[in-house]
């Protein structure tokens, strides 16, 4: 098991440009993290292959591992011109993955952001068979660099752990698994520990995040709130503080034989250094108190 930061969690310091990616790479090792998923939000490497060799050299040099990348995709386009363009960018993508090294790349297979009817089964069940041809291309040009490419239940389409398996069924590549994130079942939800306890057998890498929860009925007021599926309220949370159970979810991993990567996901209110800090350390103490 190792404890890690996804970029994403200081993508506040990496928009404002009071941190580079280098910078962040440095941070994680002098706060306790081991390793760093790449989330090309506040730069991007895709199209610049000195930043990307230079991330590579900086995490050898600071003792830590580049454990994935993730990145948007949509594989739900108009044309087979379009779903072919977005099929040939993400493999793009998987190129520069291999050149940093990294042996695990999320790709979504819709947008992230729908409208409402977009969200439902029936959306699901019409693009299915786009989701399966793009994510078997990926899977199939990613295999030649033995890396393993990921769906994540993300994006609140496919975010169910019902909807995720049928995908990785249908795609049925040895190399296409799950990023499980903990926390983003509630998005359209579902109980965190429901989702983790189904498809945990599935996961190449695990995410751990934490959100408060409000019912749709008790309006919460100002501050950086979103709605589930059904209305509901969501917030950010530094892992450990917020609402989902955390050390049982922690239990579900750690016996269920997982001993990869785990990844903190801040996406609270707090100060991200801080808020970060604090979830690599919760979640490395939960790890050794659970039994």
């Amino acid at each position: 098991m190792k404890v890690g930061l996804s970029t994403y969690s200081l993508v506040r310091e990496l928009r404002e440009e009071t941190m580079t990616v280098l910078d962040v790479i440095q941070w994680i090792a002098d706060n306790g993290g081991e390793h760093m998923e790449i989330v090309p939000y506040g730069f991007t490497v895709v199209d610049n292959v000195e930043l990307a060799d230079q991330i590579k050299k900086k995490a050898e040099t600071a003792g830590i591992e580049l454990s994935a990348y993730s990145l948007p995709a949509n594989f739900v386009q108009e044309t087979e011109e379009e779903f072919n363009e977005e099929v040939e960018r993400l493999k793009k993508h998987v190129d520069i993955v291999n050149r940093l090294g990294i042996k695990i790349m999320r790709h979504d297979v819709t947008a992230f952001t729908l409208q409402p009817e977009e969200m439902t089964i029936h959306y699901f069940d019409k693009h299915f068979s786009k989701f399966v041809k793009g994510s078997q291309l990926i899977a199939d040009y990613a295999a030649q660099f033995g890396i393993t490419t990921t769906i994540e239940n993300h994006g609140f389409n496919v975010q169910s752990s019902d909807r995720v398996q049928r995908v990785i069924h249908a795609v049925n590549r040895e190399n296409f698994k799950t990023t499980l994130d903990v926390g983003n079942f509630l998005c359209i939800d579902e109980d965190p520990l429901v989702g983790v306890k189904k498809n945990i057998k599935y996961a190449a890498t695990v995410h751990f995040k934490d959100f408060y929860i409000r019912p749709y009925y008790e309006n919460p007021g100002d501050g950086v709130w979103f709605r589930t599926v059904n209305e509901n309220y969501l917030r950010g949370a530094i892992v450990g503080h917020g609402d989902l159970n955390i050390r049982e979810i922690m239990k579900l991993v750690k016996n269920s034989g997982y001993d990869g990567y785990l990844t903190v996901e801040f996406e609270g209110m707090e100060d991200c250094k801080l808020g970060s800090k604090i979830g690599m350390d919760n979640v490395r103490r939960l790890w050794d108190e659970v039994k």
